[in-house]
């Protein structure tokens, strides 16, 4: 018998034993179980506490009826445990996770149960008479932060028509819910706003209604049933200026979107009031290819909007993050403009994929009609090919010297051209790459001594063991080849 089966016989053994338990301990014992292994983040005693005193269809929290965290470890019969340093309640091994995710019947629909009581706890009274500008859950509901952020998540793995009900109820007067508030700070920390003010109005749920929480946790049914209210437009903003389409874009819910772009009136252009991002712009920019694809099946939508914090196209920031899926959609539109640059940096996408080393988007945007290769950054004075011969991408090199309106002479500010920095930084296959089609004389400046270097073969020892050599050209070859570049003289 393996240390695996054994493991499985006991845990096997301990869960029949939880479930012979008499009155409510046996109850408390396997849900304490749903909870701790299907949980989206860790919980603390407190917070499981909570969760496992709600009663379903009831109205506001007993607080009788929480059980202590003593009970439920009582009642696990020892498979779950509680980390003194920090509260956390956790399963006795991991094994144990190996074990019930192996053996999916022993719990009955846990996601939708999960969703249930967060919803229950959501719509309870003293929650809902919370102040919405708090920002932390307070110790007399300790289980509200769970539950405002991750109900939705359970409810997207199963839902019941009770747990619609309950959604449904919760985003009827979403921004008057201390859980809108929560929800948006929980996204915002996540995604590196932590250090600012959180009185700051992108964490306020004025404007955050039913209609944006829906998009954002992706149930798009509920979408059809609050627009069937007539209380919110399609188009309804939020307080960053976000519709629903924004959110569901930025979250990457496919189905929700496909939902939006199929009712009419919709603005799929809308930009939202800071920084003027397009729903494209925000799944470009969260690497959503998916909804990208549905975006720019659309006619109406426009590839080429920026933002107006950076100048930052969607192509912009497809090519520096490396979406080569992503870029080749948005260069299949005839409308895109492949050489816009940012306001910041003064960057093309073709600057930007260079400077990354994306091999494949530099080799996409250069079978661009129209494509400029030499385009000088503004920030550092910087061409593609500089770049490219800086980081020591090779194969970039290869593919900026095969457009014939290259121009490889190019210097940066400092007066260094792609050459010179191959050189000084030691990159041997860009220096052969640069100098092949050239001759050369190459002349050691600590001994005066000049050495013949063939045209396709550079000794790299002579080439770069000492940083202050220099190349020098020598035949005609050489200014034959700057003519043809378009090099200035």
């Amino acid at each position: 018998m393996t240390k695996g089966n054994h493991l499985g016989d006991v845990y096997g053994t301990t869960l029949e034993r939880i479930k012979a338990q008499k009155g409510s301990r046996s109850r408390l014992g396997m849900d304490a179980l749903i909870w701790v292994s299907n949980s989206e983040r860790p919980l603390k005693a407190s917070e499981l506490c909570h969760a496992l005193g709600v009663r379903i269809g009831s109205t506001d929290l007993d607080v009788e009826n929480v059980p202590t965290i003593r009970t439920l470890i009582g009642c696990s019969l020892g498979l779950i445990i509680v980390e003194e340093s920090s509260s956390i309640v956790r399963l006795v091994h991991f094994t144990l996770q190996e074990y019930l995710s192996r053996n999916p019947s022993l719990f009955q629909s846990p996601h939708s149960m999960i969703a249930e009581v967060c919803l229950t706890y959501l719509n309870f009274r003293c929650v809902r008479e919370l102040s919405p500008k708090l920002v932390s859950a307070p110790p007399i509901v300790p289980f509200v932060e769970y539950a405002s952020c991750y109900w939705g998540k359970h409810m997207g793995k199963e839902k019941t028509e009770s747990v619609t009900r309950l959604a449904l109820l919760l985003l009827v007067r979403y921004e008057e819910n201390v859980a809108s508030r929560l929800l948006l700070l929980h996204y915002y920390e996540y995604n590196g706003y932590y250090w600012q003010n959180p009185n700051d109005k992108k964490f306020m749920p004025k404007g955050f209604t039913g209609l944006h929480g829906a998009a954002f946790h992706g149930i798009g049914e509920i979408i059809v049933a609050l627009l069937a209210t007539k209380e919110w437009g399609i188009n309804q903003r939020d307080n960053m200026g976000r519709t629903a389409l924004s959110w569901a874009a930025i979250r990457g819910h496919e189905d929700v979107v496909k939902l939006l772009l199929q009712l009419e009136d919709i603005d799929s252009n809308a930009k939202d009031t800071e920084y003027g991002r397009t729903p494209l712009w925000w799944a470009v920019q969260c690497g959503h290819e998916g909804v990208v694809r549905m975006l720019l099946e659309r006619a109406d939508i426009n590839p080429n909007t920026a933002d107006t914090g950076n100048g930052r196209t969607p192509l912009s920031w497809a090519a520096e993050r490396g979406h080569e899926g992503m870029v080749r959609m948005l260069l299949e539109r005839a409308d895109i403009n492949p050489n816009t640059a940012d306001t910041k940096n003064g960057r093309t996408p073709l600057l930007w994929a260079a400077e990354r080393g994306h091999e494949g988007i530099v080799r996409m945007l250069l079978e661009r009609e129209g494509v400029n290769p030499n385009t000088v950054d503004t920030r550092y004075g910087q061409t593609p090919l500089l770049w490219a011969a800086r980081r020591g991408y090779e194969g970039i090199v290869q593919l900026l010297l095969e457009r014939e309106d290259l121009n490889p002479d190019i210097p940066g500010p400092s007066g260094k051209t792609a050459l010179d920095i191959a050189l000084s930084r030691e990159h041997s296959g860009v220096v052969q790459l640069l100098s092949q089609p050239w001759p050369f004389l190459f002349i050691p400046i600590d001994t005066g001594k000049a050495a013949n270097i063939g045209q396709n073969t550079l000794p790299q020892g002579d080439l770069l063991n000492n940083s202050k050599k220099r190349a020098i050209h020598l035949s005609d070859g050489g200014k034959e080849r700057k003519k043809h570049r378009g090099a200035p003289t």
